[in-house]
């Protein structure tokens, strides 16, 4: 324990200074020359199968009155040969502040009130009708499977009346003598999804418990827990849908946090859940490259049999230039880190349609990030294409590989591989402002390449046979698709 905190407390500054001093000798042309990068994929080093991408429908969905424009968005979000060729829907299970007279959620924030299936003391499925058409849009291009989460039990179950927070905050608004009802009610909505033939495959009931939602800063549905209240209502529901015999799983918390292992280990120190649940869901905000590698680290040794979802992120707080490379190239990072350092099974982006996304619906001269619902044209961010050059190429079922380089630590090359069948994806960021050539060793016959930078938006820069070597332009994504095979594969 005491040399892992050692450790712990030297690494990231040795890391850090390392770093800076390599990338300060790079720019000092003639003096220091590198020799040319190797990478090298290692297939026999396998990690994490892949269960897909997706993101949620909060709260833009509900508005989309316009057919037409429903159709555009689900199309570019799902279709996998014109748009992302996203897998999984997240449908946002509303607590009903739409509906709630004294809703404290107004303002700016107006837009954020969620409908809820349950209305006036009884279920009604005709609800939420924008919400559902985008589900089915997404279907028809290509969604395989939907989670149904929830930020907050329904209004009437809170202590305040309110679906958004307590009037105190990191006080949970969960009146207790409502939990059953809380089950009930989000195992009533998953069920009716199935018998409609939607593919659920999971609920999360809880979102984001350890934040202070609610008192004075009132922007949205949330309900706080402690850890224990938590654990209590999530093992309410392992033995309501062991019961019903649910064909979905349960998945586990959607922490805000993955540093915060409170929560973490309540949740999966409790043997009714550890028997129930092998999902456990965080958010990937508010952490840095040796936070995740450290979430990463313990999570594998305390909890190996626990698979993890990427199930929220965008970039807060928004300071880039949504249009700008340098936007595409932050989060393609993320991506890779969570992927590569917390072994995510899955990854999911927050709020598809606003500024924060990978695209808006924003107005001639808009300056705010909030969709104009109205008089907004669909304009599509650099997030977008970087997005892009893991979703439209990693499919479910792909394992990921090791990948082995003589990169320099100031190098600035990040990088992630999957294999599926005779086809290698590998994705390499490059974040140096210099262009990096790099050899590629292997037994590859066909090679695809797509590129996105400043100048170009996921151009396919090559296609044609294995040349063994590639050179990345500066500030740069790329996607590289190797065929073991000489064929004109495509993904």
């Amino acid at each position: 324990m005491m040399f892992n905190s050692v450790i712990d407390f030297i690494l990231p500054w040795f890391l850090r200074v390392t770093a800076l001093v390599l990338a300060a000798i790079q720019m000092l042309p003639g003096v220091f020359n590198m020799p040319m990068q190797r990478l090298t994929l290692q297939p026999h080093r396998q990690y994490q199968t892949f269960e897909g991408f997706g993101t949620s429908m909060a709260w833009w969905a509900q508005h989309i009155d316009c057919e037409d424009m429903a159709r555009e968005i689900a199309r570019a979000l799902y279709c996998r040969e014109t748009g992302l060729g996203l897998d999984i829907f997240r449908f946002n299970v509303g607590a009903g502040e739409r509906e709630n007279p004294n809703s404290r959620i107004d303002g700016w924030f107006e837009w954020r009130r969620a409908y809820s299936f349950y209305y006036n003391g009884e279920f009604d499925f005709t609800r939420d009708a924008n919400a559902m058409r985008m589900l089915d849009l997404a279907m028809e291009y290509g969604a395989t499977k939907v989670i149904l989460f929830a930020k907050s039990p329904h209004f009437t179950h809170t202590n305040s009346g309110h679906a958004s927070g307590g009037l105190t905050p990191a006080y949970s608004n969960h009146n207790r003598e409502h939990y059953q009802d809380f089950v009930e009610y989000m195992l009533t909505i998953a069920d009716w999804f199935v018998a409609q033939g939607y593919p659920v495959v999971s609920i999360a009931p809880i979102n984001e418990p350890q934040w202070d939602w609610g008192g004075n800063w009132v922007g949205q549905e949330g309900c706080f827990y402690t850890p224990a209240e938590a654990v209590e209502l999530m093992e309410m529901f392992a033995v309501e849908m062991q019961l019903r015999g649910s064909p979905f799983a349960l998945v586990g918390l959607e922490s805000g946090y993955m540093g915060d292992t409170e929560y973490i280990d309540a949740f999966l120190g409790s043997e009714i859940l550890r028997d129930f649940v092998d999902i456990y869901a965080g958010h990937s905000y508010w952490i840095n490259q040796f936070g995740r590698w450290r979430a990463g680290r313990r999570m594998r040794r305390l909890y190996p049999d626990v698979r993890f979802e990427m199930s929220e992120w965008c970039e807060l707080p928004l300071r880039i230039d949504s249009a700008t490379i340098d936007s595409g190239i932050y989060k393609a990072n993320v991506i890779i880190q969570d992927l590569t350092l917390l072994h995510a099974v899955s990854w999911q982006s927050w709020i598809a349609v606003n500024e924060d996304g990978v695209m808006n619906l924003k107005a001639p001269g808009q300056t705010h990030n909030r969709p104009d619902f109205v008089n907004g044209e669909l304009v599509f961010y650099n997030r977008y294409w970087a997005f892009m050059h893991f979703t439209r190429f990693i499919q479910p079922g792909a394992v990921r590989i090791g990948v082995r380089d003589n990169f320099w630590l100031g190098s600035q090359v990040a990088s992630v591989a999957f294999q599926q069948g005779n086809e290698t994806v590998l994705v390499l960021v490059n974040n140096s402002n210099r262009a990096q050539t790099i050899r590629l060793p292997g037994e590859f016959a066909h090679m695809q390449m797509h590129t996105t930078c400043a100048e170009q938006n996921m151009a396919q820069v090559h296609d044609g046979a294995f040349g063994g070597q590639v050179t990345l332009p500066g500030r740069s994504i790329n996607t590289l698709v190797l065929h073991a095979e000489n064929c004109p594969c495509h993904p």
